[in-house]
C-alpha cells in the first residue's frame, strides 16, 4: 500500500544550485515560489522592529508622505503660473 502525501503534490522550489545549477526539490511554501530554505517567509521586521532602524527617513510611509507633498507643490505652480499668465 502507498501512501500519498500533501507535499507530493505541491509545486516544487524554483530556486537552483550555484553549484550543479540542480533544482532544489523540496516542496514551496504556499503562496511562494521558493522552499523555507531559499527565503519563503522571511525577511526582516519593518519599521522600528528592526535591527538597524534608526530615524525613519527613508521608511516607506516617509517617501510616500513626501512624494505625495512634491505632487501637491508642483500642482500648486502650475495653478500660480496659470494664474500668472492670464492676468
Amino acid at each position: 500500500m502507498n501512501r500519498r502525501y500533501a507535499f507530493e503534490g505541491a509545486p516544487r522550489c524554483r530556486a537552483t544550485s550555484k553549484r550543479t545549477g540542480a533544482p532544489c526539490k523540496a516542496p514551496a511554501v504556499r503562496g511562494w515560489r521558493v522552499c523555507r530554505f531559499h527565503g519563503a517567509g522571511g525577511g526582516a521586521p519593518c519599521g522600528a522592529a528592526h535591527g538597524n532602524y534608526r530615524t525613519g527617513l527613508h521608511t516607506k510611509a516617509a517617501l510616500a508622505e513626501r512624494r505625495t507633498l512634491r505632487e501637491m507643490l508642483e500642482e500648486m505652480r502650475a495653478f500660480a503660473q496659470a494664474l500668472s499668465g492670464e492676468g
